[in-house]
């Protein structure tokens, strides 16, 4: 296939090394304007371009080159928004349609994701779990599972334990945990266990190591019990034999390894946990339990407790989950088990289901975790843009910021975030939205803003809620988000 590449002087040495770094050949022609979004047909026209199979325009350009495209006999097509993606789409063009109305960079994004979202398909259709619950599978070659843990589960009022419960499933949790307080009653656990029942079909687990309370979970219908040891074994064994309920089996009193045994010798379904320890208090040697578990064991699904991480350090947890799934992944964990405890580790549900995803998708390529379709990548990014360069010509001025503040006469606006929207309290009404540019585009209609320099106070203000908003911050107006 003959490409050839449209651009505007300013993009030229952009396009030209993102060109140059693909393995797929094309030539670049650059037309006589400086902002390649601005190409028109009749730019298009005047060059006259001969002899190639597909003509590529930048993204951004939004005109109709249909007829320039009949009268050409060539096809014209989108490119993606950005020179640095140019390379990626030229080494899949002939993987994927080009469109005249959507930039390359986002139909082939969209085209990772389906197939992504098909191999993950497939590998649970391919897997043969070793347990089963409620229909979700746990080993077996399936995909790593999330248990998302709700602590203190009584404590929680039964209006917030259902909302819970539905925000942890609209995260993609595999599995619902309630865990138990130590001065929790029967009561408590049958209550929980019948709201949890009501709400959601994801199988749930009870989180406890008295007997008495194992025994009111399962017979309310829990579908799994945690932490059954040598102190409460044989107390609660008949009654998970009668409803065939897993149970995940740590070590104390007695080391995993006896447990274990005597767990099997007892005829339970067992998932084993090591249990995994806080960074300095031995997280290296508990990973390493893990990996001689697993050799000694490679058919015992395995329990990761990622939380005992995440919320013992003081970083960013999409980076920490993802690695720790990795290494889930390597040492054959099978179930992902965390809280969102802690505001620091609150979206920890989404990123450890999508590292799980990814974990699968790379075992199932050999391939390290990356352009897989589906990644981590919040903060940062893969490729990064061309800068701006001034032109030569032009006077170049420092910024500086004015001092002077003057009140709108149409008003003011108190700017936070409430649930999952941003709100705008003018002195007449509020404004609520997900986005600065609804937000701002509405208060403009509505003429509640009068002077330029509020209005861009106001998009600072309503980005950074916005920023807040999808990182999961809090936000304080005119306080820094970072």
């Amino acid at each position: 296939m003959k490409v050839l590449l449209l651009t505007g002087r300013l993009a030229e040495d952009d396009v030209r090394n993102a060109v140059n770094s693909a393995r797929m050949p094309a030539d670049v022609l650059v037309l006589d304007l400086d902002i390649a979004a601005f190409i028109t047909p009749e730019h298009v026209k005047r060059a006259a371009p001969d002899g190639y199979d597909l003509i590529m325009l930048p993204g951004l350009i939004t005109s109709d080159f249909s007829d320039v495209e009949r009268e050409l006999g060539t096809k014209i097509r989108l490119g993606p928004k950005n020179a640095a993606d140019i390379t990626h789409v030229l080494d899949h063009i002939e993987e994927i349609e080009l469109s005249s109305r959507t930039p390359a960079c986002a139909l082939i994004a969209e085209r990772l994701a389906r197939n992504a979202e098909e191999t993950l398909r497939r590998i649970e259709q391919r897997a043969r779990p070793t347990v089963v619950v409620r229909g979700v599978g746990i080993g077996g070659g399936s995909r790593m599972k999330v248990l998302a843990e709700i602590v203190d589960a009584p404590r929680v009022g039964d209006g917030a334990l259902e909302d819970k419960i539905r925000y942890y499933e609209s995260q993609g949790a595999d599995m619902i945990d309630l865990g138990l307080p130590l001065d929790a009653t029967t009561d408590d656990v049958r209550r929980v266990v019948r709201i949890a029942r009501r709400f959601t079909e994801l199988p749930v687990s009870i989180d406890t190591l008295r007997p008495d309370l194992i025994l009111a979970g399962v017979e309310s219908g829990a579908d799994m019990i945690l932490s059954i040891d040598g102190s409460n074994m044989h107390a609660v064994a008949d009654a998970l034999l009668e409803r065939d309920v897993p149970a995940v089996v740590i070590p104390g009193p007695g080391d995993l390894e006896s447990n274990v045994t005597a767990a099997l010798e007892l005829g339970l379904t067992v998932i084993a946990d090591p249990v995994l320890s806080p960074p300095l208090n031995g997280f290296a040697d508990s990973i390493a339990r893990y990996i001689d578990f697993r050799r000694a064991h490679p058919d015992t699904p395995l329990f990761l407790g990622v939380g005992n991480v995440t919320e013992l350090i003081d970083a960013d947890s999409q980076g920490v989950n993802a690695i720790l799934a990795a290494i889930g992944a390597e040492v054959g964990a099978s179930i992902l088990f965390t809280p969102e405890y802690s505001p620091k580790a609150r979206g920890s549900i989404k990123e450890l289901r999508r590292a799980a995803e990814m974990m699968a998708l790379a075992r199932e390529r050999r391939s390290p975790p990356k352009d897989l379709g589906e990644d981590l990548l919040i903060l940062k990014e893969k490729r990064p843009r061309p800068e701006v360069v001034p032109p030569d010509h032009l006077d170049v001025m420092s910024a500086r910021s004015s001092r002077m503040f003057v009140l709108d006469p149409a008003g003011s606006f108190r700017i936070g975030l409430c649930g999952d929207e941003i709100v705008a309290v003018h002195d007449r009404m509020v404004i609520k939205g997900r986005t600065a540019r609804e937000i701002l585009d509405t208060a403009i209609d509505l003429n509640l803003v009068s002077r330029l320099d509020h209005a861009a106070y106001l998009g600072r203000e309503l980005e950074k809620a916005e920023i807040a908003l999808r990182l999961g911050k809090s936000y304080t107006q005119d306080e820094e988000l970072f």
